[in-house]
C-alpha cells in the first residue's frame, strides 16, 4: 500500500521496522516522493535478525534501493523484555556495598496478592552465590565514610572469573551522589575480567531508592551480553546489504538512540516497539483532530494500551518488566497477555480461559498450518469469517479454515456443549473482557472520562476487536490508521532522537534549594548537549526540556512538575504548580506543609526529519472497493452476508454502514451492524459507534 505527497530531491529512503513476538513489521518512506510503503513478515524468535534481513531485502529489491540511498534505519524491539520473560539472559553477578547483597532479594514489602499462596516472587537475576560485597561507604550527602578496599575488589574479580560469569552489575549505596567508588570498581573489574559486560548503577540510574536502582542495574547486566550480540548481528545484516546508515533503536521514552547507547543501557529498550506505536498514534490524532486517545495495540502475543491526553502521551518512571522493577523514563504502556496467538483452553474447573499463554510465531495458530495444535484467538476469527479464510498478507500467507474449525469444535465447542460459532464467539468475548480491563486501567481508574477519548486501534488484530471493545467501554469513536499492523514501525519514522538525564537533589523548596535546582539543571543540560552531539545531532536540531520531581515532606512518592523548556520559574510559582499537580493526582493539597525537591530531570531531544502524514486520494465509490461477499458471524445476528472491502479503494469522506469487513495487507477491521465508518483524507478509518 502506498500514500503519496510531493517532495523534490534525489532518491532518499528511510525505513522503520518493529520486531514483535509474531510478526516483524516494516514501513518505508521515500523522502523524495513522500510515498510510504508497508510490509510485514513472520518473526523468527530463534534469531530475530533473520526476519529483519528478509524484510529489508524485500524492500530493497522491490523498490530498487541502492545502499547509499537508505539514509535512516530505525528499529523497535522487545528482544530485551523477551529475554527476561523467558529467562534467557546472561550469567549475571552483583557487586555491592558490604551488608547489602540481599537488597536485590528482599525488595519492597509490598504484597499485591497477600492471600494467594500460589504467587511467588521472581528469582533474583543475580543468584546469591554470585552476589559479592566489598568494603566501601558513601553517605547520603556524597561524603566518603569509608574508602573503597581495592584489594577486596581484586579478590572478587578472581571469584567472578572462576564462576565464569558473563555480566556484572555494580551498585553501591548513594552512588547517585558520588560515583567515584563505582567507577574505580568498574575499572578494576574491566582489567581482570576482559569481555565481561559491566553495568554501573551511576550510569544506568543515578537516582535514589537503592532497591529500584539495584534491580534496574541488574536487569541491564542480565540482558546486556545477549542484546550486544543481537545489535551486532543487526548492524552486520544491514552492512551486508550495502547500507551505510547506522541503525538507531527506539527506547522506552519513545525516542531514538544509537547502537552504542543501546549497548550501554539495553534496559531502556524494554517497551521499545509499543512506545513507538504511541508516538505514531499521537501524530495521527493531531492530524485527525482527536487530541484525546486511548491507544490499543493488539499484536500476536500481547495487547498494549496507553493514554494520550491533549496530544501528550503519559510517561512513567517506574514499572515492572516480567515482575522485576525497572526505573527509567518510559511511555506508560499497560501490557496484558492477549493477542491473536493467545491460546484458548478449558481449565480444570471446566471454564473457558483465553491467554496469557501464546502460540507465538512458532508454531502459531492452527489456521497458519505451521504446527500449531491448540486453538487461538486468530483461529476463532477465522471460524467466524472475520479473518480471510483463504490467505492473509495480500495472499502471501495461506489460511487453513477447515483445520481451525475442526480443532475449535474438538477442543472447545464439544466439551462445553456449544456450537462452533458459540464457542468461537465466546473466545472473543473473554478476550475483549480482558482488553476492556486494560483500557479502564489507563483511563477511568485514573480519573479520566472515557467518553472524551477516541480508541486508536492498531496492530495486526486491533481492528478485529476495536468495535466491540469500544462499545463495551462506552467509547464513541474509533480511529484506525492506514495499515495498522505496521503502526509501531511507522511510529519509528515519527520519533526524534531522545534521552533522559536525572540527578537526585533532596532539597527543600527554599531560596537555597532553588539555587541548587538551578545548578543541577545547568549540569544536566551540559550532559544532555554532550550526548546529543555524540549522537550526531547539530546544535540547531537540539532541544532540551526539564521536569522537577517534588513531594510534600513526609511523603514517599513524588509528582513530576514540567517546566517551560529549560526556563526555571520563580520559586513561589513552582510551589503553586506543584500544589495544582498534587490536586490533580490525589484530589487535595497540603498548603503550608514544606515541599521537598527530589529529582531534577532533563530530556534531550534531537529533531530528525519525520515521515509526512500525507493526504490520500482513495477510490471512486464504496461499490468500487468491494472485493467479495462472505458470511460473517455477529452477536445477536448470526451469520450475515457481509461485504468485504479493499481499504485502499475506499472513497474519502463517504459514509459506510455496517456490517462490513475491511481488509488490507497488515490488518483487518470489522464494522458491526449499526455502526458507520468513513475514510478520512489522511487514510485513517473513523468509525462512529453512536450512529
Amino acid at each position: 500500500m502506498t500514500q503519496t505527497a510531493s517532495a523534490p530531491g534525489a532518491r532518499r529512503f528511510r525505513v522503520g521496522f518493529d520486531v514483535g513476538g509474531t510478526f516483524t513489521d516494516f514501513t518505508l518512506l521515500a523522502e523524495h516522493s513522500g510515498e510510504l510503503h508497508y510490509f510485514k513478515v513472520p518473526s523468527t524468535p530463534h534469531d530475530p535478525a533473520e526476519a529483519i534481513q528478509t524484510g529489508l531485502a524485500h524492500l530493497i529489491r522491490e523498490h530498487e534501493i541502492a545502499g547509499s540511498e537508505l539514509a535512516h534505519v530505525g528499529h523497535g524491539t522487545t528482544v530485551a523484555t523477551n529475554m527476561v520473560i523467558e529467562r534467557r539472559g546472561s550469567r549475571c553477578a552483583l557487586v555491592t556495598t558490604r551488608g547489602f547483597r540481599d537488597v536485590l532479594e528482599i525488595g519492597r514489602q509490598t504484597r499485591p496478592h497477600l492471600y494467594d499462596y500460589n504467587v511467588t516472587k521472581p528469582q533474583p537475576l543475580a543468584p546469591r552465590e554470585w552476589r559479592f560485597e566489598v568494603t566501601e561507604r558513601v553517605g547520603a550527602d556524597g561524603s566518603v565514610l569509608q574508602a573503597l578496599d581495592e584489594d577486596e575488589v581484586v579478590a572478587v574479580a578472581r571469584e567472578l572469573a572462576a564462576a565464569r560469569v558473563e555480566s556484572v552489575a555494580i551498585c553501591f549505596m548513594h552512588s547517585y551522589r558520588n560515583d567515584a567508588h563505582e567507577r574505580r570498581t568498574r575499572d578494576i573489574l574491566a582489567e581482570h575480567l576482559p569481555g565481561v559486560y559491566l553495568s554501573v548503577s551511576s550510569e544506568i540510574l543515578p537516582e535514589f531508592r537503592e532497591y529500584e536502582r539495584m534491580s534496574t542495574t541488574a536487569l541491564n547486566a542480565y540482558v546486556g551480553p545477549r542484546m550486544a550480540g543481537y545489535m551486532r548481528s543487526l548492524v552486520s545484516s544491514v552492512r551486508a546489504m550495502g547500507v551505510a546508515a547506522e541503525p538507531t533503536t527506539v527506547h522506552s521514552n519513545g525516542g531514538l538512540m544509537s547502537v552504542e547507547s543501546v549497548l550501554t543501557a539495553p534496559v531502556r529498550t524494554c517497551v521499545s516497539g509499543p512506545a513507538a506505536g504511541v508516538i505514531g498514534a499521537t501524530e495521527l490524532g493531531r492530524v485527525a483532530g482527536l487530541p484525546n486517545l486511548i491507544t490499543f495495540d493488539v499484536g500476536g502475543t500481547s495487547t498494549d494500551v496507553s493514554l494520550v491526553a491533549e496530544l501528550r502521551p503519559l510517561f512513567t518512571s517506574s514499572r515492572l518488566v516480567a515482575d522485576y522493577p525497572v526505573k527509567t523514563q518510559m511511555v506508560d504502556v499497560h501490557v496484558i497477555g492477549a493477542g491473536g496467538g493467545s491460546i484458548a483452553r478449558i481449565d480444570d474447573a471446566g471454564a473457558l480461559k483465553v491467554g496469557p499463554q501464546s502460540a507465538g510465531a512458532v508454531p502459531g495458530p492452527i489456521a497458519y498450518n505451521r504446527g500449531g495444535q491448540v486453538v487461538t484467538i486468530t483461529d476463532a476469527h477465522v471460524v467466524l469469517g472475520r479473518l480471510n479464510p483463504v490467505a492473509l498478507l495480500e495472499g502471501r500467507m495461506a489460511v487453513h479454515a477447515r483445520q481451525a474449525r475442526e480443532a475449535l469444535e474438538a477442543q472447545i465447542a464439544r466439551p462445553l456443549g456449544l456450537s462452533v460459532e458459540e464457542a468461537a464467539y465466546g473466545i472473543l468475548r473473554i478476550a475483549n473482557s480482558n482488553m476492556a480491563r486494560a483500557v479502564r486501567a489507563v483511563s477511568t481508574e485514573r480519573g479520566h472520562d472515557i467518553r472524551k477519548f477516541a480508541l486508536c486501534a492498531f496492530g495486526g488484530a486491533g481492528g478485529l476487536h476495536a468495535a466491540e471493545l469500544a462499545r463495551d467501554c462506552g467509547i464513541g469513536t474509533l480511529l484506525i490508521p492506514q495499515e495498522p499492523g505496521t503502526m509501531c514501525a511507522r511510529g519509528i519514522l515519527l520519533s526524534d532522537i531522545s534521552m533522559d538525564f536525572v540527578q537526585t537533589l533532596m532539597a527543600h523548596a527554599t531560596a537555597n534549594g532553588w539555587t541548587a535546582v538551578r545548578q543541577a539543571l545547568e549540569a544536566l543540560a551540559g550532559k544532555a548537549r554532550a550526548w546529543l552531539s555524540s549522537e550526531g545531532v547539530g546544535d540547531s536540531e537540539q532541544r532540551l526540556s526539564a521536569v522537577i520531581d517534588a513531594r510534600y515532606q513526609g511523603q514517599n512518592f513524588e509528582i513530576a512538575v514540567p517546566l517551560d523548556g529549560m526556563q526555571l520559574m520563580p520559586l513561589d510559582a513552582f510551589v503553586a504548580a506543584f500544589s495544582a499537580a498534587h490536586v490533580r493526582e490525589y484530589g487535595y493539597d497540603a498548603a503550608g506543609r514544606p515541599v521537598e525537591i527530589v529529582n531534577c530531570r532533563v530530556r534531550a531531544t534531537g529533531l530528525v526529519p519525520r515521515a509526512p502524514v500525507a493526504r490520500v486520494q482513495g477510490g471512486e465509490s464504496v461499490a468500487g472497493a468491494l472485493k467479495e461477499r462472505r458470511n460473517v458471524y455477529f452477536e445477536g445476528e448470526g451469520w450475515v452476508d457481509t461485504p468485504i472491502l479493499r481499504r485502499a479503494l475506499l472513497p474519502v469522506g463517504v459514509p459506510l454502514d455496517g456490517p462490513a469487513v475491511i481488509e488490507e495487507m497488515s490488518s483487518t477491521t470489522v464494522v458491526l451492524p449499526g455502526q458507520q465508518a468513513r475514510a478520512d483524507e489522511y487514510g485513517n478509518l473513523v468509525v462512529n459507534l453512536n450512529s
